[in-house]
């Protein structure tokens, strides 16, 4: 780290700052859910995003639309980790803590290390709010915060004070107090301005005083820091010039990252695409978003319920649309029957779980892995789906793409298993090229396919492509290419309603002959020491074991690690792969469900590192873990 002192201004009014240059930085900001804390977060996230920063985000809130105040379960915070180099998890713990009041500070201290800066709002700090969470004396006064460089900053007065010329009541003023800490954390870190001043006024555009407010506490911030002498020092992280490939950027989120991968697939497939859904959390913002894109070709229907939702998308893939349904762990349990049906109907379908804390209604805004097993098995019959998983928030695109030329490609339903720490979580996304994006174009059945022995020539939906396994798309209406469809067992080939138990038995190994042999790409594996031990992971547990992997590296130790994206079938060389290590660890949000498919698959004593918090693995505990597995 250099330091640097500036120069005070010629008035010498201003108190002298220092400049320190910081590789990476962990700042979390916490308050009541109303106090706007993910507003200031995504806020300072774009103006990250836009300085070259390369990033990743934890945003953090309570179930409740409105918790109660002041309390502990009503705290909702925002970490960001932002560095000048490659990174991978939004970091272990805060270098920086942002507290609006007391439940902010007593529910996040204990993850800020001993000389962390803290940065309250001392005007929080009354003796009622204090109580409520069990503060007997103020820890800004008893000396309980001295291991930590403290900055009591009365932010809402300081906010009230700089929007007394607009008429605002002390309320509404209050409410501002958000903008206000992000123009001091923006002068702190020397993040832009301009994005932040924009979006404010495209914002409350139709509420210019509110405008003009916001505009006032966010400018009114940042002049507190460059001219008090509470903060001495400001910072700066670099842009991460060389972290990147080439190409256009922006920051995206995972569930928007997943709405875009639909509206790409289906562009590239030639079809419209329809989308089926019930509002869950955290999966509502693809509805969301989705909604947006009717010039796309893009239909949203919110439905009554989930199984109206799969229904209605089902029926839409029945009409040659790419049809897509949304939701997570519970209403997945909802829709199991309509996935059989599809199974049984062998249409494509894309059944997107965004999978949180669970059982039951769970932890809905705390992300989870405990899915995995319900998308393989949670199905009555032999109902086989093929099941894949994205590792980071940008890859929820790829994902995307991929499930949907598997389930074009194989006339299947494909179950895309994001988590809550993917579908909010952030970083930086290079837009691809057109040229750079796969062909998913569809031929539908056209006229007849099946001669009989009368020589008569007849359209028959069930007769097979002999490389895929998959049947004819006959689009309704389409002359001479009537076909029954329904739930009950189909004959090969024509399809007619069959209760003979040697075509169920052909029928049913045929779909299961059709989901193993989808062509997947090998795994990869990294291992460039000859390790003994691999670390297998799938989905979002990529940028934690990646960043433990690291940090073992960089101490000496050795180990390979490789990382799942399709989880039915699994990739043909998997087996050889784990053939090779003396150990192999896989770390999931759950008590070991790939490690269970792994053990009955392939007979490997796969050794399970568990977490089920409703939190992302810590890279530090992770790497500790790691290093236990090597040298046992």
């Amino acid at each position: 780290m250099s330091v640097e002192t500036t120069k005070p201004p010629a008035t010498g009014r201003l108190p002298v700052k220092e400049l320190c240059c910081l590789g990476r930085v962990v700042i979390r900001f916490a308050g009541d859910s109303g106090d706007g804390m993910q507003l200031l977060g995504d806020r300072f996230v774009s103006e990250t995003a836009l300085l070259g920063n390369d990033l990743s985000t934890l945003p953090n809130f309570p179930a409740e639309i409105r918790a109660p105040a002041g309390t502990l379960p009503g705290v909702s915070s925002f970490q960001l980790h932002f560095a000048d180099h490659d990174i991978l998890t939004p970091g272990d713990a805060p270098d920086v803590l942002v507290a609006m009041n007391p439940a902010a500070l007593k529910a996040n201290l204990p993850d800020v290390p001993r000389g962390g800066e803290v940065i309250v709002d001392s005007d929080g700090f009354t003796g009622r709010a204090m109580q409520r969470v069990g503060y007997g004396t103020s820890p800004l006064e008893d000396g309980s915060l001295d291991g930590y460089s403290l900055h009591p900053v009365p932010l809402t007065a300081l906010t009230v004070e700089a929007l007394k010329e607009f008429g605002l009541s002390r309320k509404e003023a209050e409410r501002s107090k958000n903008m206000f800490a992000l123009g001091l954390l923006s002068w702190m870190y020397h993040r832009p301005t301009e994005g932040t001043e924009r979006f404010l006024q495209q914002k409350f555009a139709r509420k210019p005083e509110v405008m003009k407010a916001n505009l006032a506490a966010f400018r009114a911030g940042w002049n507190f820091g460059e001219t008090t002498e509470e903060f001495a020092v400001s910072y700066e992280v670099a842009p991460a010039a060389t972290a990147f490939p080439v190409g256009r950027y922006r920051n995206i989120s995972g569930n928007l990252a997943l709405s875009y991968g639909l509206v790409a697939a289906s562009r590239l497939a030639g079809l419209p695409l329809f989308l089926g859904s019930y509002p869950i959390t955290p999966a509502s913002d693809i509805l969301h978003e989705l909604s947006r894109h009717k010039n796309f070709g893009v239909r949203t229907f919110q439905a009554e319920d989930e199984i109206a939702g799969v229904g209605a998308a089902l029926g839409a893939a029945f009409g040659g649309a790419l049809g897509v349904t949304t939701t997570s762990g519970p209403g997945i349990a909802l829709k199991s029957e309509t996935i059989g049906l599809a199974v049984s109907l062998e249409l494509p379908l894309l059944v997107i779980d965004v999978q949180r804390g669970g059982p039951s209604t769970g932890l809905p805004t705390k992300t989870e892995q405990a899915d995995l097993l319900q998308a393989m098995f949670g199905r009555n019959g032999e109902a086989p789906v093929p099941v894949i998983a994205p590792r980071t928030p940008a890859d929820c695109f790829d994902a995307a793409l991929e499930a949907a030329r598997i389930a074009l490609a194989y006339r299947t339903p494909v179950m895309l298993l994001s988590d809550g720490y993917l579908a909010n979580g952030s970083e930086p996304w290079r837009i691809p090229e057109l040229e750079e994006l796969p062909d998913l174009r569809v031929q539908f059945a056209s006229g007849p396919n099946h001669t009989l022995e009368d020589g008569t020539e007849v359209f028959w939906p069930y007769k097979r492509d002999p490389q895929t396994l998959a049947r004819p798309w006959a689009v309704p209406g389409t002359p001479g290419l009537e076909h029954r469809i329904g739930g009950i067992e189909k004959q090969d080939g024509s399809g007619s309603i069959s209760y003979d138990p040697a075509n169920h038995d052909f029928m049913v190994r045929t779909r299961q002959a059709k989901i193993d042999g989808i062509g997947v790409p090998d795994l990869e594996v990294d291992d460039p020491e000859g390790a003994r031990t691999l670390v297998l992971g799938w989905g979002s547990t990529y940028g934690p074991i990646t960043a433990a992997v690291r940090r073992l590296r960089a101490a000496g130790e050795p180990i390979a690690q490789a990382h799942l994206r399709h989880l039915n079938p699994f990739p043909r060389n998997l087996g050889e792969i784990l053939s090779r290590y003396d150990r192999v660890v896989v770390p999931e949000m759950n008590l070991g469900q790939l490690a269970t498919l792994i053990r009955a698959r392939y007979l490997v004593d796969v050794r399970s590192h568990n977490q089920v918090n409703g939190m992302p693995f810590k890279a530090e505990q992770l790497a500790t873990a790691l290093k236990e597995a090597i040298h046992d």
